[in-house]
């Protein structure tokens, strides 16, 4: 498949007045909505999803129904992975590029685990792939999936490992091996587990296909460098009854790399600008490769790792299978994820309202800060970190940071004056004085005037707060 071939064909941007028509339009308000336009707005800004429309659900309106769902579906399937509140989902995107639109269900990141590991080897990585977090601008990051392989191609080995990995982790689960026998000896020790089947291929898929629908479980389709033979193999196992699907189109380190990238763009660009249904389906990669390779050094390989990792995010993939269990690897990776898949339309904000630190009594310091998350943390921590008892005013400056908020009139004097009435500071400290940041300094005389607070302009940077109150406040 050329470049030429997965060309732009000039998909139609989805309007509301064309939702709209499809509605029952009886501004019935059972959505929350005050009428249906302003539903089909949210519908069209994916803010909703059409089964909010009650009337919708009705016999009356079932082709209706069936229309926008076909409108209104992202040209990447969604599929899930698991059951119950641990199933991941994966794909459901509905553009190419993160600035168009945004990415949802991010990129689901399994480690490995093989038949031949002693228990306490298995039992140690299953037990660091589902403790492992880290709090980054208030998100939890953590892994996903653990991912079972066969090495030693013996039923009854892979079954058992199976069966230990699901009595110690609630993690979906991705079974690999291209043997249908092993397989399935796999989902026999994983019941209502609904694991990935890891994979099909041109010489297995009819038994492959069998599983999948037997046991109702999604199924990857792999096809090594070879997108004609992966587009034909979707194709037949589609017509085979076989919905969920997941594509691996192989994952090549060294050289093989730029085929690699190369080919999870063109898969992506197929479905999202080509609308080619046929390759409409989250991708799966394998950065795992990087460690077939010999190295002076393992944290060579899981450095390859994790470059091939970044890279496979960043060119759509919707899951991967890693091998190393070192933080250091998995927290670029996980912090670049997060990056990806927030929404571009909407800076990243956290509550705004009064927070506490320590035990701050009616003379502890008052502060003041904006509510964009990155800015928040990054007070919170440098507070937290130099043990200050105090009060933080959280601004609302709909996500923006503070050089930014006061140059574009998110953060004024009025705002900041409402602020300090709403969270009631004068019935917390009996000074009345307010800290602002050093980047709002030209605030302080009409915020003085504005709340009746005499202002102190603090320092430029918050991790000088430390030094600004033992120098300045008293």
């Amino acid at each position: 498949m050329t470049e030429r071939e997965v060309k732009k064909a000039g998909a139609k941007e989805i309007s509301p007045i064309d939702v709209y028509m499809l509605l029952p339009k009886t501004n019935c308000k059972k959505c929350g909505e005050e009428n249906c336009m302003a539903f089909a707005t949210k519908l069209v800004n994916r803010e909703y999803a059409i089964e909010k429309c009650p009337p919708l659900l009705e016999k009356t309106y079932e082709k209706n129904y069936q229309k926008l769902w076909e409108m209104l579906k992202p040209p990447v399937k969604a599929v899930t992975i698991g059951m119950g509140d641990r199933a991941v989902k994966i794909g459901g995107k509905l553009v190419m590029y993160r600035h168009e639109f945004t990415y949802f269900n991010p990129t689901a990141i399994a480690i490995d685990v093989t038949d031949e590991m002693s228990d306490d080897e298995l039992l140690n990585r299953v037990k660091k792939s589902g403790e492992f977090t880290y709090e980054y601008i208030g998100q939890k990051l953590k892994l996903n999936m653990i991912a079972v392989r066969s090495v030693t191609n013996d039923p009854e080995k892979f079954k058992s490992t199976v069966k230990k990995v699901v009595e110690n982790t609630s993690l979906p689960i991705i079974l690999c091996s291209f043997s249908p026998e092993i397989l399935e000896s796999g989902i026999m020790a994983a019941p209502n587990r609904r694991p990935l089947l890891y994979a099909a291929n041109k010489d297995n898929w009819r038994d492959m296909a069998e599983l999948a629908l037997m046991y109702k479980c999604p199924l990857a389709v792999f096809a090594p460098d070879d997108l004609k033979l992966l587009r034909s193999l979707t194709k037949t196992l589609l017509e085979y009854g076989v919905e969920d699907l997941v594509l691996d189109p192989g994952t090549f380190s060294g050289e093989g790399l730029a085929n690699t990238i190369n080919n999870f763009t063109m898969l992506r660009r197929a479905g999202c600008k080509r609308g080619d249904e046929l390759l409409g389906f989250p991708l799966l990669g394998t950065p795992i490769v990087a460690w077939a390779e010999r190295t002076d050094a393992p944290e060579v390989n899981e450095w390859n790792e994790a470059f091939i990792a970044a890279m496979l995010i960043t060119r759509y993939a919707d899951v991967l299978i890693l091998h190393s269990t070192e933080g250091w690897v998995h927290l670029p990776i996980l912090m670049l994820r997060q990056n990806l898949y927030t929404d571009p339309r909407k800076p990243v904000a956290v509550e705004s309202g009064m927070r506490t630190f320590g035990k701050p009594d009616e003379n502890s310091p008052m502060m003041m800060t904006t509510n964009f998350a990155l800015t928040y943390y990054t007070v919170a921590s440098d507070i937290e970190s130099a043990g200050v008892n105090c009060y933080l005013i959280v601004v609302d400056t709909e996500g923006i940071a503070v050089e930014s908020a006061v140059a574009g009139r998110k953060l004024t004097a009025d705002k900041v004056a409402e602020a300090i009435k709403n969270v009631k500071a004068e019935e917390k400290v009996r000074h009345r004085k307010l800290i602002i940041p050093g980047k709002a300094a030209r605030l302080s005389g009409e915020i003085e005037e504005l709340s009746g607070w005499e202002v102190m302009v603090g320092p430029m940077d918050s991790s000088d707060i430390p030094k600004f109150l033992q120098e300045k406040w008293r």
